[in-house]
């Protein structure tokens, strides 16, 4: 394993010739299970400090500057999610000059291991992840939903009924398990969304990933694996956002992306204590999670919340209380989305004192 890691590591690091400005090495300390990018972009100093904070806060909920070690917590399973996770190898894959495009494999371990290889795209000319949802006009996301799910469906469908025809007596056993697994599958798949698929770009395309249909006891099972649905940008140009259109062009415009999704803010609460805000994914149902965290201590505190009508409502937590079995609450926030901008309240739960709060996309 330590010698692919390498050999891989070495790969990435010559790939650096395809977009000079964008020169990508390993967050220290590098160890065998720590291989982890790290970018730098002279010319562009916010950008490159925009693209290092969301992958270290997003995948390893370290704040840059905030300690000698980004990998403690991934490492002790002391994360949110108490997984131990593990980063073995980055690749930067070949993109538009506008795009930066990072491919992450590693394994995470709770109950079991998993590997997993996680995509990562963003726009270089501003530091901000692109989403998926972001490059195709509103009323296009179910028509793109479909051509995905459409491609699933039928890879899953062939390889079944190559099963029922080729079956023999010995294997039928194993074979019904392993059908059974992909019909219940494909039910989800006929109406997947976009919200659970991965992407990255191509020099002329997007390839979108979904994971495989098996758990993990039927995994040795699961041939298909990962799907990974190719869109060339010709067979999709015409459901392109404004966004995507400016992503893509030759010039120097930039349109804004109008999702709060993956965004990074920054502000003050009371006028006098400057904090940054990362909001993370944002579910279908309006849902999302997020860390903040002040900028003089540098210690992640948890958002969780739902946006509806460009009004958010959030509660933080303050601790859990074994003998109510619930979560108290430290504090509750209104706010609402204006553009660039969100402004409302963090009230305090205990003495129920408003605090203002004002936050701008960096």
């Amino acid at each position: 394993m330590k010698k692919s890691v390498l050999f891989f590591s070495l790969i990435s690091i010559l790939c650096f010739s395809q977009q000079k400005n964008v020169l990508v090495s390993n967050l220290r300390p590098k160890s065998e299970n720590f291989i982890f990018p790290l970018i730098s972009l002279a010319s562009k100093p916010n950008v490159e400090k925009k693209i290092n904070t969301f992958l270290q806060v997003n995948e390893l909920e370290f704040i840059p500057d905030s300690g000698k070690d980004p990998f403690y917590l991934a490492s002790t399973a002391t994360n949110t999610y108490r997984n131990f996770v593990y980063f073995y190898v980055w690749k930067k894959l070949e993109t538009p000059k506008n795009i930066l495009s990072l491919e992450m494999e590693g394994e995470a371990s709770g109950a079991y291991s998993e590997h997993f290889v996680n995509y990562k795209n963003f726009d270089l000319r501003t530091g901000n992840l692109i989403n998926l949802k972001d490059l195709f006009e509103p009323e296009a996301i179910s028509e793109i939903q479909m051509l995905v799910n459409k491609q699933i469906a039928k890879e899953i469908t062939d390889y079944t009924d190559d099963l029922k025809a080729n079956g023999n007596s010995e294997e039928d056993k194993e074979d019904k398990e392993v059908i059974r697994m992909y019909q219940e599958c494909l039910e989800y798949v006929k109406d997947g969304s976009l919200e659970y698929v991965e992407f990255f770009f191509g020099q002329d395309k997007i390839t979108v990933v979904r994971g495989r249909c098996s758990n993990h006891a039927m995994r040795a099972l699961d041939d298909l694996d990962d799907y990974f649905v190719e869109l060339p940008f010709s067979r999709i140009e015409k459901y392109w956002s404004d966004y995507a259109k400016s992503l893509l062009s030759k010039n120097k415009k930039v349109t804004r992306q109008n999702t709060i999704e993956n965004k990074l803010y920054k502000g003050t609460i009371d006028g006098k204590y400057p904090v940054t805000l990362f909001i993370k994914q944002l579910y279908d149902d309006g849902s999302f999670s997020a860390f903040y965290w002040y900028n003089k201590n540098k210690k992640l505190i948890e958002w969780s919340g739902n946006l509806k009508n460009n009004h958010i409502s959030i509660i933080e937590n303050d601790y859990h209380s074994e003998e109510l079995k619930k979560w108290i609450p430290r504090a509750y926030i209104e706010a609402d989305v204006n553009g660039r901008k969100i402004s409302g309240t963090w009230q305090d739960y205990k003495t129920k004192k408003y605090l203002k709060l004002e936050l701008e996309e960096l």
